[in-house]
């Protein structure tokens, strides 16, 4: 895996002023897929429970950039408990903190930035959606430590990952219910699925340097695992529109999403790091088809 960064220096982001890129690489700018994941959990709750379009078009906008400041903040804070750990990490070691690019002090003022517009876009929601926003916090501060105590960590990243699902539901009705729940569920386990993947690409680092994960934990056993446990992401969200009352367009739409899945599962090398990172942005897809999917329920 010699040579395998993730650090890209093209884009839009080499356009920026000098002083300003290692901050956009420190909060993942130049690579919007994690974004994306962070925020699809939350138009999946819109397209069941908003009740119109106009409530739902604002919560997606909302959400669209708190999930953009979160995100961003979110990698700031797991750099700053890693930042020793990535400077042995091939894939991991030109990042800004890593690097000396950015000081821990410049990346805790950029992290309250960012946590400032993150609070702007919560402060526009009701008052239980802002409680779900504030309890937030715990699961995203407490993420870096689990790969250093459980062989899990992917589960502590689908809670926080698969947050905006209740948290939209409590945004577009003021309470939570059963079927906000489960899409909740339901995102865990994609998100159990999709960290896996990408966590093979750092396996025969992080055995090194002695960090945990679900990839060095299943090793060859990862293809049925994800196979059981896209079939699970897939049965919740059945049951989470049943509940949610969508209409029976919904459920052959869903199909879309798992014919995606089942070419996550049948392509997957655990030894190809470049396949595992196409095959987990590939994930963007997924989740826009089962927003697809459920909006098809409201019609």
């Amino acid at each position: 895996m010699d040579g395998h960064t993730d650090i890209r220096s093209g884009g839009w982001v080499a356009r920026l002023p000098a002083t300003l890129r290692p901050f956009a690489l420190l909060a993942r700018l130049d690579r919007p897929i994690g974004s994306w994941l962070l925020f699809l959990p939350g138009p999946w709750a819109f397209a069941i429970a908003a009740p119109d379009w106009e409530t739902g078009l604002r919560l997606t906008l909302l959400f669209a950039v708190g999930a953009v400041a979160m995100r961003g903040a979110g990698c700031v804070v797991n750099d700053l408990w890693d930042r020793d750990l990535d400077r042995q990490v091939t894939r991991t070691a030109g990042r800004p903190l890593a690097s000396g690019a950015v000081t821990p002090r410049g990346a805790l003022v950029w992290l309250a930035a960012l946590c400032a517009v993150g609070l702007l876009v919560l402060l526009q929601l009701n008052r239980a959606a802002v409680l779900w926003g504030v309890l937030s916090i715990v699961p995203i501060a407490l993420y870096p430590l689990a790969k250093r105590v459980t062989d899990w960590p992917q589960a502590a990243l689908g809670v926080v990952f698969s947050w905006a699902a209740p948290m939209g539901w409590v945004a577009a009705t003021g309470d939570i219910a059963a079927p906000g729940l489960l899409l909740w569920a339901a995102g865990l386990l994609w998100i159990l699925g999709y960290d896996t993947i990408y966590a093979h690409q750092d396996r025969e680092d992080d055995a090194i340097v002695g960090v945990r994960s679900s990839a060095l934990a299943l090793g060859e056993r990862t293809r049925p695992f994800l196979a059981a446990v896209y079939a699970g992401m897939l049965a919740l969200l059945a049951a989470a529109g049943w509940l949610g009352g969508l209409g029976w367009p919904f459920l052959p739409a869903l199909l879309l999403p798992a014919a995606l899945l089942l070419r996550q599962v049948l392509r997957f090398r655990m030894d190809d790091p470049e396949l595992c990172l196409t095959l987990f942005r590939s994930n963007r897809e997924v989740g826009l088809a089962v927003a697809l999917a459920l909006l098809l329920g409201r019609l």
